[in-house]
């Protein structure tokens, strides 16, 4: 494992960071805690010092997992992150209330990074007159964090003034190579690191969008590389080739994909892609950016939807099927998770264009108006298509049942 030196602190961390947003879940949709606790562990083992989490993800459950992962022994190796979300806080005392109860879920008398979550320039701005400067200095007086920061989603201009209003110890923008100009973009990771910040990378695969299963087009850029990687690989290795980028976050919840990113993780030195390197990551980007429909990472930061939408699984249906147009199950696939078949409706046609979702969108994608355009792209035979494909499903119960009652067959468990 790699380290990356905390400029104002001299802290070393690992230059792979767990994210708990994207725990592995059950078949029910819950978090599968004892999985989850073997992987952060695992990672641990492996060299991993920084871990991050949040009150909001997994509604909760995050922060819990977490604590329980870092017993015995574990709390003492590592660095915890974890975030004060700017939206319960409605005034001074809230700020105390919210980081006492986390300190109580992680099990744990301090936190080592504390963020303000997710801040734009109106919700700093707030904070600000709420006193949230205030309260970082006294909880890192009185011990309860050690190091302030924030995460940021916003425009350009407003992250130079966040970064310029504190002395902050790091702050966590999300930076890969499509986004080199959305957000802080490089512009602000390099602002932020001449100021002496560590910078902490959140969606460097745009949400698992830049790895696994990838469109022809650009598979064949990649395999026609000298050397083979795969391409998380790649894109990892993209975003450590720079200087000033302190901690990479993934959202690992698979054995295999943890396993490879530490392997990468001992190996990504800074500046070490070569220029024909970079060359052929410009080549994927300009290709990736050209078949995708919707850039939506996947973050979950719009939902619940009001109307039932499932936002981000409606996009990524939608650019998956953009990126693999020859792929017939990419319709049906959405038709089986969203249209009701295999549970409550989804779909993209349920949005009733409230604007709840844009106004909370960290990409400030106009979600209400590509609702309607996945519904008029994926929904236009789920009418028919839902019915029949229930009537298919009752069919064959029925065949089962009539078989098991001939044979004496017993229902499988």
């Amino acid at each position: 494992m790699l380290y990356r030196t905390v400029p104002k602190t001299g802290d070393k961390l690992s230059i792979l960071g767990f994210g708990c947003m994207r725990l592995p879940s059950t078949r029910a949709g819950g978090v599968d805690e004892e999985r989850a606790i073997c992987q952060i562990r695992h990672a641990i083992d492996g060299g991993v010092n920084y871990l991050d989490t949040a009150p909001v993800y997994h509604l909760g459950r995050s922060e819990q997992v977490l604590g329980k992962a870092l017993a015995g022994g574990y709390r003492e190796k590592v660095r915890i992150a974890t975030k004060l979300p700017h939206w319960s806080v409605f005034e001074r005392a809230d700020m105390d209330r919210i980081l006492d109860g986390q300190l109580k879920t992680l099990q744990t008398d301090h936190i080592d990074y504390y963020l303000l979550h997710s801040l734009a320039g109106s919700s700093f701005r707030i904070m600000r007159d709420l006193g949230v400067l205030e309260f970082l200095d006294t909880a890192k007086k009185d011990g309860r964090i050690r190091n302030a920061g924030f995460s940021f989603h916003g425009r350009l201009e407003d992250f130079k003034e966040i970064v310029d209003a504190y002395d902050w110890q790091f702050c966590q923008i999300q930076y890969n190579y499509l986004d080199e100009t959305n957000q802080a973009g490089t512009v602000g990771l390099q602002y932020a690191a001449a100021k002496g910040l560590a910078v902490m990378i959140m969606e460097p695969l745009r949400g698992g969008n830049l790895a696994g299963r990838v469109p022809e087009t650009i598979r064949k850029l990649w395999d026609g590389a000298p050397v083979k990687r795969s391409p998380a690989e790649w894109g990892l290795r993209w975003v450590w080739d720079h200087p000033e980028v302190t901690v990479v976050l993934s959202g690992m919840n698979d054995e295999a994909h943890i396993d490879e990113n530490l392997r990468v993780a001992g190996e990504a030195l800074p500046e070490s892609l070569t220029p024909d390197e970079r060359a052929l990551i410009g080549r994927v980007r300009d290709e990736y950016r050209r078949l995708m429909k919707v850039s939506c990472t996947g973050c979950g930061y719009c939902m619940p939807c009001p109307s039932g939408v499932d936002i981000p699984g409606c996009f990524a249906s939608y650019n998956a099927h953009a990126l693999f147009p020859h792929d017939r199950a990419g319709k049906f696939q959405y038709i089986s998770r969203h249209g009701g078949l295999m549970g409550e409706k989804s779909n993209a046609g349920l949005c009733r264009q409230c604007g709840k979702c844009q106004k909370a969108c960290p990409q400030h994608l106009p979600i209400p108006s590509l609702m309607k355009e996945v519904s008029r792209e994926m929904e236009g035979m789920m009418g028919v298509a839902v019915p029949v494909f229930k009537g298919a499903l009752w069919c064959m119960n029925k065949v089962g049942r009539v078989r098991r009652a001939i044979t004496g067959e017993k229902p499988h468990a």
